[in-house]
């Protein structure tokens, strides 16, 4: 990951509406966002699943420092009326965002497990060299929330229902979806309660774009 910062953001979308939410985030807000001081990238991830419209969002940032930033509350405080027909559709909806405090390996992976609320790893950089040492796994980082920026209350929040959010969040790219489940496998404590690496949701990149093609895109 580039930057010190990250957002991740989570939700799911009706079958009905997921062409309308996806030309959304791929022609206006991710190239919106990216023209916010302190953004750098995003990466949009669709789960692995047909029964589920589940995406998952994550943003490269500078520094922390960025979520309360005038550029991003200015933003969020003045929806466009693209972004306020979207913000009520999107359930189970989960944000989080704050410092990056380790990651391990090169490149990026086109698939990713996302396990939330992983703070509390007895020796973290132990377990993500470990993941590494797997088969056809390429690179991993420990993200951890600064909740006091991820509940700033502005307008674009109040479009949604129901926010959540997550205390941490370990990211695991790999080359493949085997491989992820594997690697998983070898490091059960890592995994939500209840699940093994089998059912542990899994994600592939359908979408990435850099803060330099973002501002060539915005004229």
């Amino acid at each position: 990951m580039q930057g010190e910062g990250f957002l991740a953001i989570w939700s799911d979308v009706e079958s009905a509406q997921e062409t309308d939410y996806l030309h959304w985030l791929t022609r206006e807000h991710t190239t919106e966002r990216l023209g916010v001081d302190g953004f750098l990238s995003v990466r949009v991830f669709r789960a692995i699943s047909d029964s589920i419209n589940r995406f998952l969002i994550v943003y490269e940032l500078e520094t922390p420092a960025a979520l309360s930033g005038p550029s991003y509350l200015a933003r969020l405080n003045a929806p466009t009326a693209w972004s306020q027909r979207i913000m009520p559709i999107l359930q189970n909806f989960v944000r989080g965002g704050g410092r990056r405090v380790l990651s391990q390996g090169i490149g990026r992976g086109s698939y990713i497990a996302a396990l939330p609320s992983a703070d509390d790893l007895p020796d973290a950089a132990a377990i993500l060299a470990g993941l590494l040492a797997q088969d056809r796994i390429v690179r991993a980082h420990l993200l951890q929330t600064d909740q006091e920026k991820t509940a700033i209350q502005t307008s674009e929040k109040s479009l949604r229902p129901k926010d959540r959010s997550f205390d941490s969040l370990l990211l695991v790219e790999g080359l493949d979806p085997r491989a992820l489940r594997r690697a998983l496998a070898v490091y059960p404590a890592l995994l939500p309660a209840g699940l093994s690496a089998d059912h542990v949701p899994l994600y592939a990149q359908i979408f990435a774009l850099d803060r330099r093609a973002a501002m060539v895109a915005a004229g």
